[in-house]
């Protein structure tokens, strides 16, 4: 009929979706508002995945067309602000994470402090998470940057886990992770030290996202007038929102805790291997001929 009409079939469907949606075009712009409403920072993707697991068939393009039509588009602030100071007399460890391929949790652990502004003062956050599952294992909140703060931290993770000796845990190259104190904790546990090379803060990426995710979804969402209602809303987003309920799309957008059982419900391997290593190859250069006498070598 639209050859015939010389229409495309587009503009037609258009034409009907405009004049009269229908009760399933309404009943999904319902959801995704919803949606939208409900997880004020997903994205069009994450929207797309939570309205297809309620039994909507729809696409990712249609899902952003009716987000931006309704307003409902996530705009995202961009900043980094650097808190480490890698100038310290203590040892630095080479950096293995990046060579790493992962396929079970307690294999890397990854971990970074960050600042957090209340009314009057500031505080920090140190936290730990499995860089398989991005779940926060561990996670400490405080009102100086000493090493106590990453070593509590790190005693929550270690409690919540109990990782086995060959655990690579990775860092930056702040004084908090390389003083003695720390190093110890984790040569006790049996754990092989990495860390991040001096300004690229991308090679501990999977905490920086978590730290922007934090302070986008919950700490710049509202005010807190002190460290205890701060703390609070904290656990709650990391416990209940974060590990158990965000979706990732890392994950195959799954949630940390999802991910973790869906994964260990298919687990055909021992209980427990190290992680595996994975180096850049370069093809071999065959041989040329052999010169012939005379030639210039």
């Amino acid at each position: 009929m639209c050859q015939l009409a010389v229409v495309s079939r587009a503009s037609f469907y258009r034409h009907w979706e405009q004049a009269a949606p229908d009760e399933a075009e309404v009943a999904l712009r319902d959801a995704i508002q919803r949606a939208a409403v409900q997880h004020r920072f997903y994205g069009y993707r994450r929207i797309q995945v939570v309205i297809e697991r309620e039994g909507f068939q729809v696409g990712v393009k249609k899902v952003r067309r009716l987000m931006r039509d309704d307003n409902l588009l996530a705009v995202r602030r961009r900043k980094f602000v650097v808190t480490s100071d890698s100038d310290h007399p203590f040892r630095v460890y080479p950096n293995l994470a990046e060579h790493l391929v992962l396929s079970d949790v307690n294999q890397l652990w990854v971990a970074d402090l960050t600042y957090l502004r209340l009314k009057g003062e500031f505080v920090y956050l140190a936290v730990v998470l499995d860089a398989w599952s991005r779940r926060v294992v561990g996670w400490a909140l405080g009102r100086s940057l000493e090493s106590d703060l990453p070593l509590l931290a790190l005693e929550r993770a270690i409690v919540s886990r109990q990782p086995q000796p060959g655990l690579l845990h990775h860092s930056d190259r702040g004084s908090q992770y390389a003083s003695g104190r720390y190093v110890g904790r984790l040569e006790e546990i049996g754990a092989v030290l990495s860390m991040s090379r001096a300004g690229h803060p991308w090679e501990n990426g999977k905490c920086e996202s978590f730290m922007a995710t934090l302070k986008r979804e919950e700490i710049d969402a509202r005010s807190y007038s002190n460290m205890e209602e701060l703390e609070q809303h904290i656990e709650e987003f990391i416990e209940q929102t974060y590990n158990r309920v965000r979706l990732h799309s890392a994950l195959g957008y799954w949630s940390p805790e999802e991910f973790e059982a869906r994964q260990a419900r298919q687990k055909t391997t021992p209980p427990w291997l190290p992680a595996g290593l994975s180096f850049s190859r370069h093809e071999e250069v065959p041989p040329g001929p052999a010169p012939l006498s005379g030639d210039q070598p």
